[in-house]
């Protein structure tokens, strides 16, 4: 468009791929968000220092900040989103449902008054019936949301929920909703402008949640008709209109999924006044730059498009590939993306703030791109979808590319028989890994990366089971792999080796990243990295990270099932139920770290007592740093 495009930076994304593609750019501040993101004083400072004429916020931080909004047209810097009124009045949710049933748009049953009693609360939820959600009055993106099924588990979600969500939004005010079974999440994407124009441009169908997060997103929705798209349409418009709307922004309806689509099967759940993550998959189906558009309303121009000229063309599909470990309860991952590598086929397009070599910091967010695929059919769609998936390459830390690559593989979301609680009943399925050869290929390359062939002539060198006193020769290797201690005996043969007396490898082959094996009598592939003294690995959709152990750390594992209890990620320490002398049970909370802008609770693996605590409540702690340290329970 000719737009001279200005960057603000914290100092943890000096080098980040937006700096470097920005025309301008200028640091605003420390790591912490409070500190640089989210200081609307320090941005606008730099918009009017540069003699910016607007600005995008996003769709994170500031991006649904009412007061934000205001200063900017105070300071005339024109916003790119709807005016602050339109903001304020969608920011809260119990406000925005009472607006909503005045627009004549169907609501989800619930309490959304201002009195916030926890006991007055739990009778509310007695009175509407469980299972009930809780749900913060200001949150959004999956933040300060519980799902309550009994009336004895209310109490422990109201404090965790207002916990998350003073933290996160600065107000712990919550509405509680009914639960509507076999529900489906599905958006309308609409547009306003200053003239009085509104359209929609379709449906997204966003059923496939962990943790009330998105995980993939389509449109359009699956066993959509024209019937129930109209009367969504409508009460989509209907909503942005009565706030007099401009720009983009999405209403969110929950969706009875019981019997199919209905005209009168859907409720308004809340409307994100921004562009969404997963605003790509519109584009792909209708043509058109969302962007592009939001800048256009912003400056002052009429919609580009009236409804009867937009239309759907095939179908798309958008995956949020993100560092963490789906083995291990998803849990955030930080560290260098040493190797990542994309398919690059038509029809595919990767959306991503980070480059080959850049961090994933504890800082914010761990999503390392969005992977969006466009096909003539839903089916064709989803099949490239598993492909790209499949054939991403990350290495340097675990993410959920294969746990993607199995949910847009499996039968049911193949078939659209999914609702919003799919992934957590088809959980075991969707972590399941149906062979070792995998780790097993990852443990050749490290054996294969041992030999010095450099010294090919040397007996020392080659490990080809020569010994001294002529007797079989075994190697025992002391590995950590994914975090686990591993012990691996090598039975060195003429033209290979066996893993632990009866894994036969042979041709082990590596050439830049690329790494292949013969395994039993298969040949298997994959790609590996070496940095730091570690072996990273992937292959079959796993990653591994595999070092050698240090025999005379007797505290470097503090894994699952430990006594010591470390840090899996760097976060700060939000609540600490016990104390030394405390006597626990398996399963009972001992630390609550928050990282990654979410709360992440560690257990006792056993039955014990509490040994020492090392760190205090409000500590910034690091990854692997001793927090408590366990004393089993003596057996009777």
């Amino acid at each position: 468009m000719g737009l001279r495009v200005i960057a603000v930076y914290s100092e943890a994304d000096a080098d980040a791929m937006h700096v470097k593609l920005a025309d301008e750019a200028y640091c605003i501040g420390p790591a912490a968000a409070n500190e640089s993101y989210l200081c609307g004083d320090k941005i606008l400072e730099v918009a009017k220092t540069t003699g910016a004429e607007c600005l995008h916020p996003g769709y994170g931080f500031l991006s649904e900040n009412a007061d934000f909004a205001e200063q900017c047209e105070k300071q005339g810097v024109k916003f790119v989103g709807p005016p602050a009124t339109a903001i304020r009045a969608m920011g809260l949710k119990d406000k925005a449902k009472e607006l909503m049933l005045n627009a004549g748009v169907p609501v989800v049953p619930g309490y959304q008054g201002a009195n916030q009693d926890a006991a007055f609360l739990k009778q509310k939820a007695y009175e509407i019936g469980y299972p009930v959600m809780i749900k913060a009055v200001a949150g959004g993106g999956g933040k300060g949301m519980r799902k309550v099924d009994t009336h004895a588990a209310f109490d422990e979600a109201l404090v965790s929920c207002l916990r998350e969500s003073s933290a996160a939004f600065g107000d712990d005010k919550v509405l509680i909703e009914k639960f509507i079974s076999n529900p489906r999440h599905i958006e309308m994407q609409i547009f306003g402008d200053s003239h009085g124009n509104a359209v929609h441009l379709f449906e997204r169908d966003c059923s496939l949640q962990r943790r009330h997060q998105k995980v993939i997103e389509e449109a359009p929705a699956p066993g959509m008709t024209d019937e129930v798209r109209q009367a969504m349409g409508d009460a989509a418009i209907a909503a942005a209109k009565a706030v007099d709307y401009a720009g983009a922004g999405t209403v969110e309806f929950i969706v009875d999924g019981s019997d199919g689509l209905k005209p009168d099967g859907f409720f308004f759940m809340e409307m994100n006044t921004r562009l969404q993550v997963e605003h790509p998959v519109t584009e792909l189906i209708t043509g058109y730059d969302l962007v592009e558009w939001q800048l256009q309303v912003a400056a002052g121009e009429e919609l580009p498009a009236k409804h009867e000229d937009i239309t759907i063309a095939g179908h798309a599909f958008e995956a949020r590939v993100y560092a963490e470990d789906p083995a291990g309860d998803f849990l955030p991952q930080t560290g260098t993306l040493h190797q990542l590598v994309w398919p690059d086929d038509e029809g595919i397009r990767v959306d991503t703030g980070v480059v080959q070599g850049d961090q994933i910091s504890p800082f914010y967010d761990p999503m390392i791109a969005k992977v969006i695929v466009k096909g003539e059919t839903r089916g064709e769609a989803l099949e490239k979808l598993g492909d790209v998936l499949a054939g991403t390459v990350i290495l340097g830390l675990r993410t959920n590319t294969r746990f993607l690559t199995r949910l847009a593989r499996h039968k049911g979301f193949i078939n659209a028989e999914m609702d919003t609680g799919f992934i957590d009943a088809n959980i075991e399925d969707l972590l399941h890994v149906s062979s070792s050869v995998n780790e097993s290929l990852a443990i050749a390359s490290w054996v294969h990366g041992l030999i010095d062939r450099s010294s090919a002539t040397s007996p020392w060198q080659k490990l080809t089971g020569w010994s001294l006193a002529g007797t079989e020769r075994v190697d025992t290797l002391h590995l950590i792999v994914n975090g686990q201690e591993k012990q691996v005996d090598i039975n060195w043969t003429s033209d290979g080796f066996l893993i632990d007396g009866d894994v036969e490898v042979r041709n082990v082959r590596t050439s830049g990243i690329d790494l292949t094996a013969t395994i039993g009598d298969d040949d298997h592939c994959g790609s590996f990295f070496v940095a730091n003294s570690k072996m990273f690995v992937s292959t079959g959709g796993q990653h591994f990270e595999i070092s050698a152990r240090d025999l005379m750390d007797r505290d470097e594992l503090g894994g699952v099932g430990s006594a010591i209890v470390k840090a899996p990620m760097p976060g700060k320490v939000i609540a600490l139920p016990v104390s030394e002398g405390t006597e626990v049970t398996t399963g009972d909370t001992l630390v609550v770290l928050e990282a990654m802008k979410m709360e992440h609770s560690l257990s006792a693996a056993f039955d014990g007592m509490v040994d020492s605590i090392d760190v205090e409540l409000g500590d910034q702690v690091k990854d692997g740093q001793v927090l408590v340290v366990l004393e089993p329970k003596e057996a009777d």
